[in-house]
């Protein structure tokens, strides 16, 4: 099954998109099913930095740990789920429009299913971050234009 994909511009320029994305502290604000994001790591986030994600799925409040695979500032980060039963691969581009004022951010997740996640991909994970993650995007660009007002 192919990746989820979704594309949003943004008025604000790459540095800004990039510094907020990649920043573990603000995913509860822009991700709806995000209810804490805690690095395990000390300092800034770099290649091979964990965080520990709680997701509320349904009526439960499931951890994750995650790790960034490789990061480009300002153009591109990845990473991917290191545990449990559902695992994301996740791929996030910035590019600059208008000479750098403005920005496209697209967003590509895909998941990997382990044990009961096998059957939770496809049933419940999938559709479900089809139809979140044009939201989380939206609150995405919501939140990085009102910082900029």
């Amino acid at each position: 099954m192919t990746a989820i994909r979704e594309v949003i511009d943004v008025d604000c320029t790459p540095d800004e998109v990039y510094a907020y994305v990649t920043d573990p502290s603000h995913l509860p604000e822009w991700q709806l099913s995000a209810v804490s994001a805690e690095p395990l790591d000390a300092g800034p986030i770099h290649a091979g930095s964990q965080v520990r994600v709680t997701r509320r799925i349904g009526n439960r409040e499931i951890p994750m740990t995650v790790e960034f695979d490789e990061l480009d500032p300002p153009h591109s980060w990845d990473l991917h789920g290191i545990d449990g039963p559902v695992r994301p691969r996740t791929h996030g581009e910035i590019e600059p429009l208008d000479d750098g004022r403005r920005s496209r951010v697209t967003i590509d997740i895909d998941f990997e299913g382990h044990g009961l996640g096998k059957v939770l991909v496809p049933l419940v994970v999938r559709p479900q971050v089809r139809k979140e993650l044009p939201r989380d995007e939206q609150l995405l660009k919501d939140r990085l234009e009102r910082k900029t007002d």
